[in-house]
């Protein structure tokens, strides 16, 4: 229904410049500190591009490799889909205000809290990775070496997320991860309703792969 028109290359873009800065980042501090998310600044001195630079650093290669990778495979089906819909810049929409969204609460929470930060791409690579997951349910996702149906590792990693966030100790903002794949559905349903009987209808006929 929504075959590829064109390569990915918002996406590959947007892949770019988070390695880039994040790796320059990671070897300049004073250019994260004025990028990371640090609610002070944007609720004291305005700064409220910190809502988006915060993901573009990265707090390890690691963490960035991680993050990178899923936004390749999920974010270009994504781009695809919303170019064969809409327009070339819908993505880059859809991604930064993955941005915004996966970290307003946690910002609210946080505005008059000096002692938090927050950085990463988690919360857009979320929105891309549930966004896409909606549309093709049953795609097999490998973790750690496993293969699993998509379906069944979104529920795994929602479950997992709240577990993990009442729990706490890890100084990952899993909440983030969740606003950013509620966000990401949100926007594909309303963007295109269909989607959502599509997704009912693939649910009651698996087929793996």
């Amino acid at each position: 229904m929504y075959g590829p028109s064109s390569p990915a290359i918002a996406n590959l873009i947007l892949i770019a410049a988070t390695v880039i800065v994040s790796l320059m980042a990671l070897n300049n501090p004073e250019l994260m500190r004025r990028l990371i998310l640090w609610p002070p600044a944007i609720a004291r001195d305005k700064q409220y591009y910190r809502l988006i630079s915060y993901g573009f650093v990265h707090a390890d290669g690691q963490h960035l490799l991680f993050n990178m990778i899923t936004l390749y495979f999920f974010g270009s089906t994504m781009e695809t889909f919303f170019e064969v819909l809409f327009a070339p810049w819908v993505y880059p929409l859809f991604y930064f205000g993955g941005l915004v969204v996966s970290i307003l609460p946690s910002y609210l929470d946080n505005r008059n809290n000096p002692g938090y930060h927050s950085l990463g791409a988690s919360g857009a690579v979320s929105a891309a990775l549930f966004a896409s997951i909606l549309l093709k349910p049953w795609t097999m996702i490998v973790v750690f070496v496993v293969p699993v149906p998509a379906i069944i590792y979104a529920v795994l990693y929602i479950l997992y997320s709240l577990y993990a966030d009442r729990r706490g100790g890890d100084r990952i903002n899993h909440m983030a991860h969740l606003w950013g794949a509620a966000y990401g559905v949100a926007f594909t349903a309303i963007a295109e309703p269909r989607v959502l009987s599509a997704f009912l209808a693939s649910l009651a006929h698996p087929h793996f792969g």
